[in-house]
């Protein structure tokens, strides 16, 4: 099976998931399954693209589905809450209503944008987590930078440790199967020289990463300025974005302080949440939520899909509101908690 069958077939599957625990859920039944609340991940919050070749495309939904969600929440009965009052209402007696604390990583432009306009529509408060590379623009994205390389080179040629390859890149599986070897290298490899190694390959035909950064995040001034909303709270995300697992723990716990640092410099607030770049079981570990713990972070979240529980605040998970599930009903089943269920967790 092709990379392209394969990620068709797994969004299937996650789709019929969700399909199943919404239905379980109408029917009143694993009600025992939804836990005190959810936590939201979002990336971007902008208007639909048409593209054939869109790799991150997941991690971008329509400020209509936003609003959309926030309804079905309010219906469902859950109150808005900031992320960092979740652990005291974790520590409460069960059986009050349910929250919901929304999240937003890397700092977008469209979260200020598109987003808070949604938000402050339904009075809900939100976190945007910040990278300080990205916010500087002293640091590339290169999932971003790749997807533009990949679309518009027609071909290039790359080391991935085996001697220079030439990869064609003129039909849409051609680009997402380069951008699937790409990531895999990125994630098995020193990440920050594949990331300046995909940079390079993008200044050769024209590309500045620079810019894309520059178009896509929000740097200091408009920080401030989102800061100041009495809904709007920032978080840190590192320096740069990097896999803080696979990091020297001297060098880890940098990243994340000096991104705090960062944040308290630029709106005279220090944050008390982090999110860790990825967020998944390889990216950030035990070791991370002791750092997040001794720099005095009072929560720190990850990727990883569940419900967040009382005594896990340095490792919290978070749901997913993905581009690839934009329906009403699968907002409802993800804060059931029955898909984790349905999965054994």
């Amino acid at each position: 099976m092709t990379g392209n069958l394969k990620r068709l077939a797994k969004r299937a599957a996650i789709g019929a998931g969700l399909e199943a625990s919404w239905l379980v859920a109408v029917a009143g039944l694993m009600r025992q399954a939804r836990g005190r609340g959810v936590i939201f991940t979002l990336h971007h919050v902008r208007p639909q693209r048409a593209e054939a070749f869109a790799p991150n495309a997941h991690l971008e939904i329509t400020p209509h589905f936003l609003d959309a969600a926030l309804q079905r929440l309010t219906r469902d009965g859950y109150r808005f809450v900031r992320l960092d009052e979740v652990p005291v209402l974790l520590a409460e007696p069960e059986g009050g209503r349910p929250f919901a604390a929304f999240t937003l990583d890397d700092g977008y432009i469209n979260n200020m944008e598109h987003a808070l306009p949604v938000f402050e529509r339904h009075r809900a408060p939100f976190t945007v987590f910040i990278t300080k590379g990205f916010a500087e623009g002293s640091h590339s994205i290169w999932w971003e930078t790749l997807a533009v390389l990949l679309r518009q080179a027609g071909e290039i040629h790359f080391d991935f440790g085996h001697g220079s390859e030439r990869l064609a890149l003129t039909s849409p599986r051609q680009q997402w199967d380069a951008f699937d070897r790409f990531a895999w290298y990125i994630h098995r490899f020193d990440e920050a020289r594949a990331v300046a190694a995909i940079d390079t390959l993008a200044r050769e035909i024209g590309i500045e990463p620079a810019d894309i950064v520059r178009d896509l995040v929000m740097g200091p001034a408009q920080l401030q300025r989102l800061a100041g909303h009495p809904l709007a709270a920032l978080g840190a995300h590192t320096i740069s974005h990097r896999a803080l697992a696979r990091l020297p723990e001297a060098e880890a716990r940098i990243e994340m302080e000096v991104s705090a640092d960062y944040v308290e410099a630029v709106t005279g607030i220090r944050p008390a949440t982090i999110a860790y770049p990825y967020g998944t079981p390889q990216a950030a570990t035990t070791r991370e939520a002791a750092i997040a713990g001794r720099l005095g972070f009072s929560v720190a979240v990850t990727t990883q899909p569940g419900l967040p529980a009382a005594g896990r605040t340095g490792y919290l998970p978070r749901m997913s509101l993905n581009g690839f599930y934009q329906k009403r009903r699968y907002v409802s089943a993800l804060a059931s908690g029955i898909p984790l269920k349905l999965m054994g967790r």
